[in-house]
Parts: structure tokens; C-alpha cells; sequence
């Protein structure tokens, strides 16, 4: 299916009104190189933090996590127990470990929950999914989705929470996704605001200040 059928289905130009409180976005295959476009363009006063969830091995996220802090203007972490969501700042979300948020008052912390049952087959630990539920939880409306490119599915049901909660969402589009997969699959269930070429992306989420 060509993307641009599959765009065809999207809401058009995202809704404005409820501001941004948080952006949470989803990645698998070729979404390093990806990101590596996007967070080096965010300018270093975004007034909400990323939460950057990217499929990969347990032990790279760390590294992922260092090399695009050297790139960025915007403080980039992985991710660990109680680390607090602040404006300016991207979390990368530790490969191997269950990312849950906890509100306190005012300040939301990341909770880490390392899983010692297997994953289903095409189960990925953190999940997209997951995460964005997370963020739609605390966050609701404020919360923005962007979806890169990826194989599978993982994406889409937290698109879609996202979506129905008033939030925005973006997602990549085939011409310039490494693997069209996660992407199509939230669009196909119709959870996807917004389709772009992967270098318009940053100046959007920019937008959203």
C-alpha cells in the first residue's frame, strides 16, 4: 500500500489549544539515524520533556543515549530511577526495563521496573505502547506522539490513547522510513494527526511551543 493512500486517512494539520506537556517519541529500525536528525534541531528552551523509547539490545540504549547528548542542545539522559520530566530534557528509555511515570505533587518521576518474565513473540521491553500510556496517564491532552520509522506494530494502540485523549500525533512517512511498519500500523487504525518527511519533523514538534 503507497503511503500516500494511507495518508489519505490522516486529520490533517494538527489541532492547537492544549499545550504540549510532554512528547514521547517511538522508534526501531533506523531510528538512531533518525533521531539523530530530529533532537539535534529541538531548540534547547523546549518548555516540555522527551521521552524517547528506541528498540534496541539491553545495554545500548546507554550509548545511544551519550552520543546524541554530544549532538543535541537539549539535555540528553538515560533514563534511571527517579529521574524527574523537566522542560529541555530527553529521556532515553532503558532497553530491558518496564518505564513507568509516578506524579508527585508537581514533578513527575520516571520509575524503572526491570522484567524478569519473558516477552511475548514481537513483545519489545520497553514498549511504545506502553510508554505512551504512561505519559497519556499523567500527562492527558498535553501529551504529543511522534512515531519514526520501525518494523512492526508498537506504536499504534499508544497513538491511538493519545489521540482519543486529545493529545497530537505524528508519524513518518514511507519516503523517508528506513521500514514504513510502525508508522503505517497507526495509521492504518486511523491514531495519526499529521504524516512528514522525517526532516520536517523537529520544526513541528518546535511548533508545538
Amino acid at each position: 500500500r503507497r503511503s500516500s493512500d494511507l495518508e489519505d486517512r490522516t486529520a490533517g494539520a494538527l489541532q492547537r489549544g492544549q499545550k504540549v506537556k510532554a512528547a514521547v517519541i517511538g522508534c526501531s529500525t533506523g531510528g538512531p539515524a533518525a533521531l539523530r536528525l530530529i533532537l539535534p534541531k529541538l531548540p534547547a528552551s523546549l518548555p516540555f520533556p522527551v521521552i524517547v523509547v528506541q528498540h534496541m539490545p539491553v545495554g545500548f540504549t546507554a550509548s545511544l543515549a551519550h552520543h546524541l547528548d554530544l549532538q543535541c542542545r537539549l539535555k540528553v539522559v538515560h533514563a534511571s530511577e527517579n529521574d524527574v520530566l523537566e522542560p529541555g530534557k530527553v529521556l532515553v528509555a532503558p532497553s530491558g526495563s518496564d518505564f513507568l511515570l509516578r506524579k508527585e505533587g508537581n514533578t513527575v518521576k520516571v520509575i524503572l521496573k526491570a522484567r524478569n518474565s519473558p516477552l511475548p513473540p514481537g513483545g519489545f521491553c520497553p514498549s511504545v505502547d506502553d510508554v505512551m500510556a504512561e505519559a497519556v496517564a499523567v500527562y492527558g491532552s498535553g501529551t504529543l506522539g511522534v512515531l519514526l520509522t520501525g518494523m512492526g506494530r508498537d506504536g499504534a494502540r499508544g497513538m491511538a490513547l493519545i489521540k482519543a485523549k486529545g493529545g497530537r500525533t505524528i508519524a513518518q512517512d514511507q519516503e523517508t522510513s528506513v521500514v514504513f511498519g510502525m508508522p503505517a500500523a497507526a495509521i492504518e487504525v486511523g491514531a495519526v494527526d499529521k504524516v512528514m518527511p522525517l526532516h520536517e519533523i523537529a520544526a513541528e514538534i518546535s511548533s508545538e511551543v
